[in-house]
């Protein structure tokens, strides 16, 4: 069976961590009604993008 020849530190163990936490997506203002919306996606709820009316709501 194999054994490790020496002790892993903790800066080396916690190093193999960092991809697995979460993050906030970036938000933007809708130009329209101001509303917190994702960058290149229609407004969820003016539907508005580019400054013109995409979907009818």
């Amino acid at each position: 069976m194999a054994v490790p020849k020496r002790k892993t530190s903790k800066k080396v163990r916690d190093q193999r961590r960092t991809h697995k936490k979460l993050h906030v997506p970036g938000m933007v203002e809708c130009s329209n009604c101001g509303e917190l919306t994702k960058p290149h996606h229609v407004c969820k709820s003016c539907g508005h993008y580019d400054g013109k009316e995409v979907v009818s709501k």
